[in-house]
């Protein structure tokens, strides 16, 4: 009988993700013994000091990295490449700026959380809860477990590894969107509809790693793409486990046709989750697509071809087309992250190396832009009369109609979110434009300039709907006053009893926080909160502008290190 050989583990590449992944372990028992006064500055001290250091151990493995092309973890589950580290420090970067958004308390010292995201909405609970001043810090630590999920995603190499870091990010995402403070409903439908889709999809994944092991009898990519060189007669195995497993990864990147759930979730979300998931899982999402097209599937290049054009172009045109009737800011932006996720597929279609250093470059910039764009979107808000007859800050001023005259009243935020929309419309001298130009350039170079160019003619296309907000803000007089449509949708925090027709007894119904008429007078204004979200957005308007104007040394730092190891 053999003895038992205990396995080698490099746990040095493995520090980012650990220091995370402790870090909301620990964030967990701070929510059972620290005070819940002290509370809320632990929960945010520890998450912004494990994502810091997170980044430094990154920046740490770097130049190891650089010099000796990358590393394997636990067996092969895990890859330490340069692919890795890039994606790693986007997502941690971005993660890092998403807290900021998160703890930041904005109208009358609330933040964006319920302060009991198990009450019933408009319950009796939840007015005492609110009253009380109750706070859900335990956004924080999951927060960070979704962090350390997304940093594992686009790292593994293992089948069975990839679902269980999908399942660990996804998790706490179904959970943060049902927890808005304000337009309650709207915030547990995006939840309820996000965690069934997810929860589908997850299956069809599942299945399609199934099959791929009954075809290749390994659920490691480099072996199911050595089992792809030489013919076996399971070929229909191989080709719908591979159908199934994209199918997953175009979920969460948001790509046609599974993309229906993204307008609604982050419509119903609390922005500041809204703003970590768009950019976050979209990045942990497709550096995972990339190492499964490049990693695992090369051989069928040929097979997925089609699949990856016909994506690509539904999505790009599809996000362009639905954005252009949008008439809610947050809608506008998850069809307009639709429409992106469309422009970045068209980089990994390209199959090309120089199509690995355009994507990761394109998902840095679109992160940081879109961080920024959710940012203010939580700024901006709808302000009336409160119950004493004083001015009270309400919910988040969405509805396109009320961004009206903003460049007057509120002339530096106006102008921040015009960076952000000119660089998603890939207006040259932003972050955008460097992006869209690598993709599609990328894209050429590995013959697919038909690719390119409805990716050129869609983003022409899409110019129209951003410049409509830009005219709205600066070129169009804003027209406050009587809202009669929008109690019920800004907030259902608090209740009210209201005579129903004909005669019966009074029943409870949710209102708008601070309000107790049907009709109301409001307009828009710009609030500063704690001055957190402030920082994050102009960290975010900083990337954007200078991965604009001096992209190289950001360029030549990925392609030194963009080579995906087996």
């Amino acid at each position: 009988m053999s003895g038992f050989t205990a396995p080698e583990i490099a746990w040095g590449p493995m520090v980012p993700v650990l220091v995370v992944l402790l870090a909301a372990v620990v964030g967990v028992l701070v929510e059972a013994f620290v005070p819940a006064a002290r509370r809320r500055t632990v929960q945010l001290v520890l998450t912004l000091a494990s994502l810091a250091g997170a980044l430094l151990a990154v920046a740490a493995l770097w130049s190891g990295v650089e010099r000796t092309g990358g590393t394997d973890v636990l067996g092969g589950s895990l890859v330490v490449d340069g692919p890795t580290l890039v994606l790693q420090a986007t997502i941690v970067l971005l993660a890092l700026l998403s807290t900021l958004i998160f703890a930041d308390r904005v109208a009358g010292g609330e933040d964006a959380f319920a302060p009991s995201a198990a009450a019933v909405p408009g319950s009796d609970y939840e007015e005492l809860a609110r009253s009380k001043g109750l706070r859900q810090t335990e956004v924080f630590p999951l927060l960070l477990f979704a962090t350390g999920g997304m940093m594992i995603f686009p790292a593994t190499t293992d089948l069975l590894t990839l679902f269980v870091a999908l399942e660990v990010l996804s998790l706490p995402l179904y959970l943060l969107s049902g927890m808005g403070r304000r337009r309650r409903l709207l915030s547990q439908e995006a939840s309820m509809k996000y965690f069934l889709l997810g929860a589908f999809i997850s299956a069809v994944m599942l299945f399609g790693i199934g099959l791929l092991y009954g075809y290749a009898g390994s659920l490691r990519y480099a072996d199911i793409a050595a089992a792809t060189a030489t013919p076996n007669g399971l070929e229909g195995l191989l080709v719908v486990g591979a159908l199934l497993l994209l199918a997953g990864l175009f979920f969460k990147v948001g790509a046609v046709p599974f993309h229906m759930w993204t307008p609604d979730v982050y419509q119903g979300a609390p922005t500041p989750v809204t703003a970590f998931m768009a950019a976050c899982t979209k990045v942990a999402a497709f550096g995972a697509l990339l190492r499964v097209v490049y990693g695992m599937l090369p051989g069928m290049a040929w097979d997925l071809e089609v699949v990856l054009w016909v994506v690509a172009i539904l999505t790009m045109v599809v996000g362009t087309v639905a954005a252009l009737v949008q008439t809610d800011v947050k809608r506008l932006l998850a069809y307009s992250s639709i429409a992106h996720a469309g422009f970045v597929l068209t980089g990994v279609v390209a199959l090309e190396d120089s199509g690995i250093t355009a994507v990761l470059f394109y998902l840095l910039a679109y992160g940081a832009a879109t961080v920024g764009a959710f940012g203010l979107v939580s700024l901006v808000r709808e302000q009336g009369t409160g119950a004493d007859g004083a001015p009270a800050v309400l919910g988040e001023a969405t509805r396109l109609p009320q961004w009206a005259g903003l460049g007057r009243s509120h002339p530096v935020v106006a102008v921040t979110f015009t960076l952000f929309l000119l660089s998603f419309a890939g207006i040259p001298l932003t972050a955008g434009f460097v992006g869209k130009f690598a993709v599609f350039s990328a894209a050429v170079e590995g013959g697919a300039w038909q690719l390119a160019l409805v990716g050129v003619l869609a983003s022409a296309a899409a110019a129209f709907f951003y410049v409509r907000i830009i005219v709205l803000m600066f070129f169009t007089e804003s027209h406050d006053g009587t809202d009669a449509d929008h109690t019920e949708v800004s907030s259902l925090a608090s209740g009210t009893t209201a005579p129903p027709a004909g005669g019966a007894d009074p029943v409870r119904v949710p209102v708008a926080v601070a309000t107790a008429e049907a009709e109301r007078t409001t307009r828009t204004v710009a609030v500063g909160g704690e001055g957190l979200t402030v920082v994050a957005v102009a960290v975010c308007a900083a990337i954007t502008v200078v991965l604009g104007v001096a992209p190289s040394p950001v360029l030549d730092a990925i392609a030194s290190v963009a080579v995906l190891l087996p």
